[in-house]
């Protein structure tokens, strides 16, 4: 039923339903080319490239730790995609399988991993966000080795009541929350402050200030830091992922 009313809106000329949801309609959707971005997160890899069927992606060619591209277009046909080294060896690190989707959206992360340093995951985000919703969806991926929750409060809110919750529970290592394959979660444009628990508990491992507009895609991600755990956030359309000022 939810992908005949989709069908229905499709056929209302965009121009007429874009104010509606933002300039992202087309994905609501989904209609829009699949598109697909990466995400250095291996803090001990060297230089990494994204390749499709062993190409090259320009986007995210020789990039270094940190780097997160914004979305590209791809191509609709199955296809294995490759993280890299830069390097002239241009050994394969890991390989996920990709069959697009229209209005779908993948993330391929390289994380920390063994034996060769460096592992790699794919987000499938199905994008299924209403028509003339202007939250930000959000979502975490968790490269540091521990499970952990996310609390994602009002700025110096106190987490340690048992009636404060996660606003994402239980993401494990090497997995994003939610889940692949599932929708990121709706928040409002606003501050908050993002704090890292241990899995389970109130055990703070970090706490930061995040900040974005409406209408936003938001990846934060968690990875080891010399005190145990940093969070970096990627807001799409902007450059890179940068780190979350600890509070």
């Amino acid at each position: 039923m939810k992908h005949f009313y989709k069908l229905l809106l499709a056929c209302i000329p965009v121009a007429l339903i874009a104010a509606c949801g933002g300039g992202d309609t087309e994905d609501r959707l989904d209609v829009a080319d699949p598109v697909v971005r990466f995400v250095h997160a291996s803090a001990l890899a060297p230089n990494l490239t994204l390749a499709r069927a062993n190409v090259a992606l320009p986007e995210a060619t020789n990039v270094a730790y940190k780097f997160a591209s914004n979305y590209v277009d791809i191509p609709m046909g199955a296809a294995d995609w490759q993280v890299k080294t830069a390097d002239a060896s241009a050994t394969t690190l890991g390989t996920v399988p990709i069959d697009p989707g229209r209005g779908t959206k993948y993330t391929i992360v390289a994380v920390p991993g063994t034996p060769t340093g460096t592992s790699t995951y794919l987000i499938v985000d199905p994008y299924n966000k209403p028509i003339g919703s202007e939250s930000t969806r959000l979502r975490i991926m968790n490269a540091a080795p521990a499970s952990v929750d996310l609390y994602v409060n009002a700025p110096g809110a106190d987490i340690s009541p048992a009636s404060v919750t996660p606003f994402i529970a239980g993401t494990a290592y090497k997995t994003s929350g939610p889940a692949s394959g599932n929708d990121s979660l709706d928040i409002q444009g606003g501050t908050y402050q993002a704090t890292v628990t241990a899995a389970g508990t109130k055990t703070v491992l970090f706490r930061g200030t995040i900040a974005f507009n409406a209408n936003k895609d938001v990846l934060l991600i968690a990875v080891p830091d010399t005190t145990g755990v940093k969070l970096l956030m990627k807001i799409e359309g902007t450059a890179g992922a940068v780190d979350v000022p600890a509070a």
